[in-house]
Parts: C-alpha cells; sequence; structure tokens
C-alpha cells in the first residue's frame, strides 16, 4: 500500500474513531446518575431492554441514534431522542422496536422525539413490519410543547398511524413499563396487544395531582391507573406482568405465534463475502472530499464476490450502474463515479458531477430495476449537476428532471449511503431524504448541503463584503480572511453529518464495514411489503 493509503486510512478511521465515541455518549442517556435511579426501581434501561428481547442484538440497526445531537442544549438535552429504536428479530420475526428512555427527563418528548418516533412507525408501514412500544414517558415536555403538540406532523400523528397501521394489518403490541400519561396513553391501547408491568407500570390521562386539582378527588397513581386497576377493573389492558423480564418474555411468546407473511419476492441467493478485503475501504475513501478516486474500488469491497455487472460502461461515466449481490440478495447500483473520466468525443468529464448522458443511463437503469423487480442501492459522492451554457444548451435540466422523476416514482425499495458529498440537486438525483429511501445513512466521511463549506462560504462572504462596502468600511484581505474563515466555520458545522443525523434527515451514521448489513436488513424489512402499483413515469419530457 501506498502512503497515500496509509494518510486515507488513518484520517477516515480518527473519523470512525470519534463516532465511536460520540455514539457511546449517547447511549448513557441521561447520564450514570439517572441510569442508576432507574435501576434503583427494578426497570432496565431502553438498551437492556430491546437487548433483552431481541434474539440476537448484535445482528439489530439502530435507527437515529444521534437524533437531538447538539440540540436543546438550553434544556438540557435530549440524548438519541429520548428514544431507542432498533430493527432485529424477535422469535424468528423481523420487527421494529420503539423504546422510551426514561433517563432523559423522565422520557418527555420533545419535538425530535415526535419525529423519530413518526420515522419509526413510517418505516413499519412501509415494510410492513410488525412493531413493538415499549412505553416509560412521561409525555409531552410541557416547555416546549407548543413545538410538538398540534401540528400534522406532531404528536397526535403517532395515535392516527397506531390506527392506520391496524387497518393495514401490521401487528402492534405494547408494554407499559413505566409512566405513559395524557394523550400518550392511547398509544398501548391502540396496540393489538398490551401489557403492563406490576408496581412500575401506570396508565392514566391525569396523574393524581391532576385529578386533584381539576375534581378534587384524592387518589394515588396506583389505584388510579396500575397493573391491578386496569388488567382486572377497566380492562384496558390484557396481560399483567411482575416485571420488565416477565412482559418482554410475554412479548416473545407472543410474537413466536404470528403467522408468515406474503413476501415481495425480491432475488436472493446464499450470501457471500466480497473477495475484495472491505478493510481496505479506509485507505481508498480519500481524506480530501475535493481529491477524485474510482468507486468500482468501493463497490468491490461492499458486494458478494466482489462481482458488479456494469450496466452501459463505457456512457454516462460519471454516474456507475450495475447489477450485484449484498448478503445474497440482488441489487440495482446507482454510484457516483469520483474519477476524471474521458469521453469517446474526448471531452474530460468531472468526477462527482452528473452530466446529461449519466442523468440519461441512471433513468434508464432505474427503469430497467423496476420492471425486474430489483431493489435499487444509491451511493452518493455528488457536487452536483453540470452548470454551464454548453450544459444548459444540451438540456441538463430536462435530463436531470428525467432522473428526478425516475427516482420520484420507482416502487421497488431503495437505499441511500452518502458516502461522501451530498451537494445541491445531486442530493436529490441520487434519492436523498425527500425520494422516500427505505433507509438512508451516511458514513462518518459524508457532507451533506446546498453546496461545499468552501464555496458556501466564498458566495456567502461576495454578499458581506459588499454589504459593509455599501456602509463605507474599508476590507482590508485580513478583516476578508477573517470574515471568511468566520462563515466557513458556521457553514462546516451544518455540512457535518452529526447535523444531519441530529435531525433525523438520515437514519444513522454508521461504519462503512457495516454497509452491507444496513442494506440486507432493510431489504429483508421491504420482502414483507409486496408492491401494490406498477412503474409510471408519467408526462416527461423527451
Amino acid at each position: 500500500m501506498d502512503l497515500k493509503f496509509n494518510k486515507n486510512e488513518d484520517h477516515n478511521k480518527l473519523l470512525l474513531s470519534e463516532m465511536r465515541t460520540r455514539l457511546g455518549q449517547v447511549k448513557l442517556g441521561g447520564g450514570q446518575k439517572r441510569i442508576d435511579k432507574h435501576k434503583a426501581k427494578g426497570k432496565m434501561t431502553a438498551r437492556e431492554r430491546i437487548n433483552y428481547l431481541v434474539d440476537n442484538p448484535d445482528k439489530c440497526i439502530e435507527i437515529a441514534a444521534f437524533a437531538g445531537d447538539g440540540m436543546y442544549e438550553e434544556h438540557g438535552g435530549c440524548p438519541s431522542g429520548g428514544v431507542v429504536v432498533k430493527i432485529g428479530h424477535v422469535s424468528g420475526k423481523q420487527c421494529l422496536i420503539v423504546a422510551n428512555d426514561a433517563t432523559v427527563k423522565a422520557g418527555a418528548w420533545f419535538p425530535i422525539t415526535g419525529k423519530k418516533n413518526l420515522r419509526a412507525q413510517e418505516i413499519a408501514m412501509e415494510n410492513k413490519l410488525p412493531i413493538i412500544y415499549l412505553v416509560d414517558s412521561a409525555g409531552v415536555y410541557l416547555p416546549m410543547q407548543d413545538e410538538i403538540f398540534p401540528d400534522k406532523e406532531h404528536f397526535g400523528r403517532i395515535f392516527r398511524n397506531n390506527a392506520v397501521m391496524s387497518s393495514m394489518g401490521i401487528t402492534q403490541i405494547s408494554a407499559v413499563m413505566g409512566s405513559c400519561v395524557a394523550g400518550g396513553a392511547y398509544l398501548p391501547i391502540m396496540s393489538d396487544e398490551a401489557l403492563i408491568v406490576d408496581k412500575t407500570g401506570s396508565i392514566f390521562l391525569a396523574g393524581s395531582y391532576l385529578v386533584k386539582a381539576a375534581i378534587g378527588e384524592s387518589i394515588d397513581n396506583e389505584t388510579l391507573g396500575g397493573a391491578t386497576t386496569h388488567c382486572e377493573i377497566s380492562g384496558v389492558t390484557d396481560y399483567k406482568s411482575k416485571d420488565d423480564k416477565d412482559a418482554l418474555d410475554t412479548i416473545k411468546k407472543i410474537m413466536s405465534k404470528i403467522g408468515d407473511y406474503t413476501k415481495a419476492g425480491y432475488n436472493r441467493i446464499a450470501p457471500a463475502k466480497p473477495a475484495k478485503d472491505p478493510e481496505e475501504l479506509f485507505g481508498l475513501l480519500p481524506a480530501s472530499r475535493a481529491d477524485q478516486y474510482d468507486m468500482r474500488d468501493i463497490i468491490d469491497r461492499l458486494v458478494d464476490n466482489s462481482e458488479f455487472d456494469e450496466y452501459k460502461e463505457g456512457y454516462g461515466q460519471t454516474i456507475l450502474t450495475g447489477y450485484a449481490r449484498i448478503n445474497g440478495w440482488a441489487v440495482g447500483i446507482v454510484a457516483n463515479q469520483r474519477k476524471l473520466v474521458k469521453t469517446k468525443k474526448g471531452e474530460m468529464q468531472f468526477g462527482g458531477v452528473i452530466y446529461s448522458d449519466s442523468a440519461d443511463k441512471a433513468t434508464r437503469f432505474i427503469a430497467n430495476c423496476n420492471q425486474k423487480k430489483i431493489p435499487l442501492v444509491f451511493l452518493q459522492d455528488v457536487t452536483g449537476f453540470m452548470v454551464g451554457s454548453k450544459s444548459e444548451h444540451g438540456g441538463i435540466i430536462k435530463d436531470g428532471a428525467k432522473m428526478v422523476n425516475a427516482v420520484s416514482n420507482s416502487v421497488v425499495p431503495k437505499f441511500t449511503i452518502i458516502i461522501g458529498n451530498s451537494y445541491g440537486a445531486g442530493n436529490y438525483a441520487m434519492c436523498g431524504k425527500a425520494y422516500d429511501p427505505r433507509l438512508i445513512v451516511a458514513w462518518p466521511s459524508a457532507e451533506l448541503a446546498v453546496m461545499s463549506g468552501n464555496s458556501a462560504a466564498k458566495v456567502l462572504l461576495q454578499i458581506e463584503t459588499a454589504s459593509l462596502k455599501k456602509q463605507g468600511k474599508e476590507i482590508t484581505p485580513e478583516v476578508e480572511k477573517e470574515l471568511f474563515d468566520r462563515i466557513k466555520s458556521r457553514y462546516d458545522d451544518q455540512v457535518s453529518p452529526y447535523y444531519a443525523a441530529s435531525r433525523i434527515w438520515t437514519d444513522g451514521i454508521i461504519d462503512p464495514r457495516d454497509t452491507r448489513k444496513w442494506i440486507s436488513m432493510g431489504i429483508e424489512a421491504a420482502d414483507h411489503a409486496p408492491i401494490e402499483k406498477p412503474f409510471n413515469l408519467g408526462v416527461i419530457q423527451v
């Protein structure tokens, strides 16, 4: 291996180390003191509950672990959005699990908590996956109630989704393992089956203090809405459990008896590992986002047997398209080529830029995958579409629109991996979050924004210096540099993959070596939901 490879490897492994450190902090939730206090009540933590429930904790993927990262600091923060969401297997059945983290503000709902729960339900509905709720929440975080309570995508949408999922035949199971108050009390009762843990679980529309204030009745919380009340008097819950493990064991028994599902029928054979070592990903991916490299080298370390059957290899070369397998599943790959390429006409095309011919190729390939019922995997490292008079006169807008149209109307499941750059309209064309990928994740090397930090800082600097000059201020080279550095620093914070993950623009930041696991788990989930409508591009400019 050469010196450049070693430098790339050091850089990318440092990024991965930072990600692991930050993830370790996130997993502490509200901190060790609150964890100790939580366990003193005889309760397991949210992550312990999930790990006990699933067949194999190592074969799970966690959705939006970095939700809320760096947000709400004036309120003490909201690690992981105050809720843990994982896809795993329970009694052999793949399902989605949502567990409130009561160590974070007693499991109260911040705005990002609502967004994360809705994302979990969206995944369950798209893939017709059973969903298990492990409830331990104090309800809406009152200081921010105006940002979580009344709007369409706020708290109430969750109960609407409960009803819709029930009508779709999606199994929902709830275990009340702590507080379950006010509007949140509807969630377990709108599930198919509800469990409650004796002495620690409680369900009521209003707690004892509010009851006293509202109607003058004096009553304790256990009598008002504890396990005995709801299992033996109100009939609100179906199972009374002696402790957390007993409740989780009951869920395992329920899941073990669920019938099989109608499969979408995506093609799968025996899995095979890549022939080329995935460990080499760290040295192949450049440390600089501006450097060129061959995306085929990345693909070779992600796909089974390192076999990639290219479609239209010599045409539209700034996008690679072709067929492969990932953990046995047949996939169609659409990837940005980051290497400078020379066309048959002798023209040079910049890597990472989408040209008319590459957009045309991608459109046709996406249509082919829909025709053949092959899931799509997008590997993003894109700076945008080509600009300038030649591209405009050649119809780049029309060709870009075709590609966006194909991505938008695709009916096979789509999965997006942001490897490096994800800028501007390139993010859209390569199946960004707005285009309904079943899962979208980023590597620690990813950057998401309208444009790069350097380009954006230059544009913003021009605007700011023009404004200062109008005010009669002199802009020296020193002042200009100080302004540029300040603008770029602010913009770079927003370009970071953590900024995107904290707001759930992506479903997570992952170790590049886990890419195969995420795609495989995603296709397995998608296989629960047969395609219900034909692929149709609608009106399109030829």
